[in-house]
């Protein structure tokens, strides 16, 4: 049996993962279908809104990326930061890589701007930290109105109360091995041993896929970057306040569609479910999470309190409508790039 090769295996996921998704269609079709007759209620009016809480999304993104640029001494514009962000959404919900596409291709797409690799790899990195320490933030008044909700059981304030702890310890965790030499050397190094021995075991052929020496040497710039970065604690408000923007408007957007359908919901149980939901899609192998996060939101909502039809219908209304405003915008700004960086 031949070995799949470098040029299809793209072809190969992404053919497995519309597989999945019919394989999802078909299991849950008497739900799409209730969820889709549901919109006859809907007040439609409500739902233009979106597109300003994804609007102030992108926006956050792009000022968050222009900032700590500015701190590694990098003059990018919004506006292109802005149509990146879209890049990137586009990049992560198409390519089945649980994320690894987005951050490979930020760093490739700002290589145009001649900005270093290390640059746009550690600027990844503080976005993750920021967006978890947000996180944490929204997480902690979400345990305070699940814990003043009447139909919240003590299961989905432990699942709330677990998630804030892993949160902070993994940003901890993270924090503590990029801050010395010897330890993101050390780390980042056996990872990539580790890669190169699983794709050994598919291409006998290549042994040191990734080069160790190279990788060490980004290794080394990414510390010195975020040292840097980290000597100036007071500048770094601003794009933690954007990070911070960045998770209200996602979670501003999904509350829209609830309001569409008429319903007040406990505004924790929200938070906590797109929490969830969103760190499983991040190492999901399907393009944007797609299955694991509807299953995943939808559950913790009916865990939370929020009827189980009501539920599933707002997700799926939810994650159609949500695709149909980023994807488009995406798209196009993803194959100008293509096209542009052809003709040069």
């Amino acid at each position: 049996m031949k070995l799949i090769n470098k040029r299809n295996w793209k072809l190969v996921l992404n053919v497995l993962t519309i597989v999945a998704l019919a394989g999802l269609v078909v299991a849950a079709h008497h739900q799409i279908f209730d969820a889709f007759r549901n919109l006859r209620g809907v007040h439609l009016w409500v739902l233009p809104a979106m597109l300003f809480w994804q609007w102030l999304d992108y926006s956050s993104y792009a000022r968050m990326y222009q900032h700590l640029y500015g701190l590694l001494g990098e003059k990018i514009s919004r506006r292109t930061l802005g149509r990146v962000a879209l890049e990137l959404n586009f990049v992560n919900n198409v390519f089945p890589t649980g994320g690894v596409s987005g951050v490979s291709y930020f760093a490739l797409r700002m290589r145009d701007a001649d900005v270093p690799t290390s640059k746009s790899t550690v600027l990844q990195v503080f976005k993750f930290i920021l967006i978890f320490v947000s996180f944490q933030f929204l997480l902690g008044l979400a345990l305070i109105f699940l814990a003043f909700g009447h139909r919240v059981n003590s299961f989905t304030i432990l699942v709330a109360s677990s998630l804030v702890t892993l949160l902070l310890i993994g940003t901890m965790a993270l924090a503590f091995i990029i801050g010395s030499q010897k330890r993101i050397d050390a780390f980042f190094t056996y990872i990539t041993q580790l890669l190169n021995r699983l794709i050994h075991v598919v291409r006998r052929s290549h042994p040191e896929t990734i080069n160790v020496g190279k990788a060490q040497r980004l290794f080394n710039d990414l510390h010195q970057h975020y040292v840097h970065l980290r000597s100036k604690p007071k500048e770094l408000w601003k794009p933690l306040i954007n990070a911070l923007l960045c998770n209200i408007a996602e979670i501003m957007t999904i509350y829209t569609v609830y309001l569409a359908f008429g319903h007040l919901i406990n505004p924790g149980a929200v938070i906590l479910a797109y929490a969830v939901a969103s760190f499983a899609g991040v190492i999901s192998i399907l393009p944007g999470g797609v299955g694991a996060f509807e299953f995943l939101m939808t559950a913790v909502l009916i865990a939370a309190g929020v009827p189980k039809g009501l539920s599933v219908s707002v997700t799926l209304v939810y994650r159609v409508l949500n695709m149909g405003i980023q994807l488009p915008a995406g798209y196009y700004y993803y194959h100008k790039a293509l096209r542009m960086k052809r003709a040069k």
